[in-house]
């Protein structure tokens, strides 16, 4: 209850009149999204909320359309509790008012990656039996190609039923919606291509204190009125991070699809403060136009490791601006590095979050500080339909005598050569600081003597010439023998998933 009533302060709540909104809005509606959405309007109602390439919509237009919105759904699509309702679009805002509606009605929210193949669609839609889609025109072949047979809904069309057409009909001002509290936010994980793993969150204010009120005050969010979400919303990280905002009465600016030259625009053109990004994002914008990132006072990035040179040129090009944000789809935000901690170790993720416990095993056996292990972690918000209250994440890593934790890859990327324990990303750490590196990626191949080997795939700067023969000799002083790749291939461009990760099955 203390914290409930710190963080009610912090964002303005904490007043006679504010607590009565407070307690009447969760008997009126219950505790679902619809509820954050309805404190922020009452606290910041003529401020902008969302910025897309569509509209321009304040916290009280926002409110508004997304309760006629859940009328919509509950009478002309009869979505109630429990019903299943997926997601299949792109950043926008009715993608953003679709959420909230839905929530609002009880309904279990799946946000489907848009990258996905047409194969793991229809897999998704045998397992699930979604009651309704909401879905991006250019997305439409899924559907198109699949068995799916219910109830869909266009997000955008000039005629058709859709969100943006919808929300302009007129409906009865009476029509009262039951209170609910059951909705949930189901993100499927497991890459664009093979089975997904489905990973369940329900909505709760006193769950979700810590991880909020650590985004306050270590990125200093109170201070900043524009942020810009770069990330697709349908990726924990990005819908997280939109919820924080909405609760802070943000502006937020979003956009179908990053393209780095546009970003840039958006910056510029709208003064952003704050922007969520992935590693390569961050990367792409800065070889397009430093200049256009002259507003950006934090720069949070999630979702992929981040490379220690581009580190050293965010803060040589932006200052003291960069953010490391690590947490899971299953377990959430645990771990924050801010520029300081950043300037202690370009290489760390930064210190645990209050509210989590996190231990590293080996071999089922807890270890001490630089021994390396497997993270669980346990905490609050973690998600709500595994059977243990430890989350396995799968990420290698090691916490020194700071109490500063490091990744050393995924456990499925160790690679063991003749007896010894080798972490690719270790040598990538190294590589990467040659001068005439500008990217590297390094996987495990099969070797006939030591059982495996490395193999790096190196991306020079343009116009460079680099040898292997030289890149060797620098790499010899700086790693252990075994550490050495066997084969050094350069390319002119390393592969990346969607959401900004090494795609290294391309790789290999």
């Amino acid at each position: 209850m203390v914290k409930l009533i710190q963080v009610l302060y912090k964002i303005k709540l904490l007043s006679p009149l504010g607590l009565y909104w407070f307690i009447s809005s969760i008997y009126k509606s219950g505790v679902n999204l619809m509820l954050l959405l309805t404190m922020a309007e009452k606290t910041y109602s003529n401020k902008i909320a969302i910025v897309d390439e569509n509209e321009t919509i304040s916290y009280k237009q926002l409110l508004l359309q997304c309760e006629k919105l859940s009328i919509i759904f509950k009478e002309n699509y009869q979505v109630k509790e429990g019903q299943k309702v997926a997601f299949l679009c792109n950043n926008h805002a009715s993608l953003v008012k679709s959420i909230f509606a839905a929530s609002r009605l009880g309904a279990r929210l799946y946000l489907l990656n848009t990258k996905m193949s047409n194969s793991q669609f229809n897999l998704l839609v045998d397992k699930h039996n979604f009651d309704l889609i909401i879905y991006d025109m250019e997305l439409r072949s899924y559907i198109e190609k699949s068995k799916y047979n219910e109830a869909n809904i266009l997000s955008y069309h000039p005629s058709l039923p859709s969100i943006n057409n919808l929300i302009h009909k007129k409906m009865n001002k009476n029509y009262k919606i039951p209170r609910s509290s059951m909705s949930q936010i189901v993100l499927l994980t497991g890459g664009t291509t093979g089975k997904s793993k489905e990973v369940t969150h329900k909505p709760s204010i006193l769950n979700f204190l810590n991880p909020f009120s650590t985004l306050l005050s270590r990125l200093n969010l109170l201070s900043h009125n524009t942020a810009y979400i770069a990330t697709p919303l349908y990726h924990g990280y990005g819908i997280a991070i939109l919820f924080s905002f909405i609760a802070l009465g943000k502006k937020v600016v979003i956009h179908d699809g990053f393209n780095a030259k546009k970003a840039c625009c958006l910056i510029r053109k709208h003064n952003v403060e704050i922007i969520t990004v992935v590693p390569l994002m961050i990367k792409k914008m800065l070889e397009t136009s430093v200049v256009d990132l002259r507003s950006l006072v934090c720069i949070a990035s999630g979702g992929a490791k981040l490379n220690p040179k581009l580190v050293e040129e965010v803060f040589g090009e932006l200052g003291d601006v960069l953010y490391n944000l690590y947490g899971t789809s299953e377990a959430g935000l645990n771990i924050i590095a801010t520029p300081q901690d950043l300037k202690y170790s370009v290489n760390t993720i930064g210190r645990v979050i209050k509210g989590v416990q996190l231990k590293i095993l080996d071999n089922n056996k807890e270890v001490g500080n630089g021994r390396i292990g497997q993270f669980y972690i346990k905490n609050k918000w973690s998600m709500r339909n595994s059977k243990s209250h430890w989350i396995k994440t799968g990420d290698l890593g090691y916490r020194d005598h700071n109490g500063y934790y490091f990744l050393s890859g995924r456990t499925d990327d160790m690679v063991i050569s003749a007896g010894e324990n080798i972490y690719p990303i270790e040598v990538e750490h190294v590589l990467i600081k040659h001068p005439l590196v500008n990217d590297v990626a390094i996987i495990e191949t099969s070797d006939d003597q030591y059982g495996q080997t490395l193999k790096a795939f190196v991306q020079p700067r343009y116009n460079e010439n680099l040898t292997k023969e030289e890149l060797v000799e620098w790499l010899r002083p700086k790693v252990a023998r075994f550490q050495l790749p066997k084969d050094i291939v350069f390319v002119n461009n390393l592969p990346y998933t969607p959401l900004g990760k090494f795609d290294k099955k391309q790789l290999k």
